[in-house]
């Protein structure tokens, strides 16, 4: 829809669809000088919104239909990441297709991170400092950071390189 987004073009489109077939016909119809109606009508074909069929100008009829589907699909519902919906968009804001894109610096949305990312480990196991590592390392790749922030913020406990969860929701 980007071709419809000057004046211009949204007239020389707009008198296509109402019958204009020619440049000509298209200027009459619009007021608008040739000069501006041949690069139009030129970048309203490149965007796939005209066509010419039997030498005249007509409307692509499919080119609104397709659109509406290609939105659907990217707009497509994307599953929460927690029900709380202040703490679902800050997740969604910093974990995309499973991954941490970034690590929050300001501190209350690196803590709700914090806690999304704690929920990896069980309660009430311990886990090697290489285990602990491999799973951080699926969230981030400075996975060494991500284990500091997780002690730090107590989420994690460690003991001679052996590391337990000792902080965060519990799902029950």
């Amino acid at each position: 829809m980007r071709p419809l987004a000057e004046s211009d073009r949204l007239d020389v489109f707009a008198a296509v669809v109402l019958g204009a077939r020619t440049p000509s016909a298209v200027e009459a119809a619009t007021g608008i000088p040739a000069r501006l109606v041949e690069p139009a009508i030129r970048r309203l074909q490149q965007g796939g919104l005209l066509v010419v069929e039997d030498g005249q100008l007509a409307a692509a009829r499919d080119a609104f239909k397709d659109a509406v589907r290609a939105s659907v699909v990217q707009s497509a519902p994307q599953p929460r990441l927690d029900p709380d919906r202040q703490r679902d968009l800050v997740l969604r804001t910093f974990i995309a297709d499973g991954r941490l894109t970034q690590i929050p610096a300001v501190h209350g949305k690196r803590m709700v991170v914090l806690e999304h990312i704690a929920s990896s480990f069980e309660p009430g196991i311990r886990y090697p400092e290489r285990e602990v590592d491999a799973i951080l390392r699926a969230w981030h790749d400075d996975h060494a950071a991500l284990r500091r922030y997780l002690v730090d913020a107590g989420l994690l406990s460690r003991d001679s390189n052996v590391y337990w969860r000792s902080g965060g929701p519990v799902v029950v």
